[in-house]
Formats: C-alpha cells, structure tokens, sequence
C-alpha cells in the first residue's frame, strides 16, 4: 500500500510527465537521484537537490488560517532548500524539503518520521505551508 497516496507512480499524476516520473526529471531517471534540471539550468542548483543531512526540526507548527484554492508557485518558491511544514487538503501534514517548484508542482524531500524520501505533488493539493 503507498504511504503517500498523493503521488501515484505510473498514474501519470503530473501533466506532461511520463508515469512515475516527478517534476524536473527526464526519462529514466529514478526517484532517489534527485530532481535534475533543463539543459542551462544553472549547475550549481543541480547539485543541491540532495536529501538534507539532518532531520527536520522536532516541533509541529501552528497552522495559519489562511484559504487558498491553490499555492502559488512564486510563493513557494521562496521556501526552496529549507524547512518547510505543508499542510494537504487531505488533512496530512508533514515536513519537506523543497528541491524543484514548477507551474503547477512541488518536489523534494519529504520527512517520514524515520528518514528522507523523495515527493512530489500538485500544488493544488497544498492547503497551505510554513518554511524556516
């Protein structure tokens, strides 16, 4: 059973992307290598979508009553490479680490409790986040 129901490998999730693809990869490219960028992307961004080397920090947010349809790409955009608490529609919440934010996607490391491991989601699954 997939812990994370909100990516689904092989459903095609992500527009425009092959089936248990994630945002900013390419064809073959796995999961656990991290988000790889467009040719011309500047390299040093590449070489920073590793897992972080610690875990997140150990507090629960309080959650901001804001409503939102969707997050904005340029807002979460800000919390790239850092912390950053997600609340989902679904009611989930959990840490991550944002690594590629695309028109309509997210992507990084998400915190199971135990270890990193690579998510990615629509942004209009985001109810709402914090970084630090």
């Amino acid at each position: 059973m997939n812990q994370f129901p909100e990516f689904q490998p092989g459903r095609g999730q992500f527009p425009g992307q092959f089936p248990g693809q994630f945002p900013g990869q390419f064809p073959g490219q796995f999961p656990g290598q991290g988000p790889s960028f467009p040719p011309g992307f500047p390299s040093g961004q590449q070489q920073q979508g590793g897992a972080p080397t610690s875990p997140p920090p150990s507090f629960v947010p309080q959650r901001q009553s804001v409503s939102a349809f969707a997050v904005d790409p340029g807002a979460i955009r800000g919390c790239l490479f850092r912390n950053t608490f997600v609340w989902l529609n679904n009611g989930r919440s959990f840490w991550f680490f944002p690594t590629f934010v695309g028109r309509n996607s997210v992507a990084g490391w998400r915190w199971t409790g135990r270890r990193w491991t690579y998510y990615g989601t629509d942004l209009n699954r985001i109810a709402s986040f914090q970084c630090f």
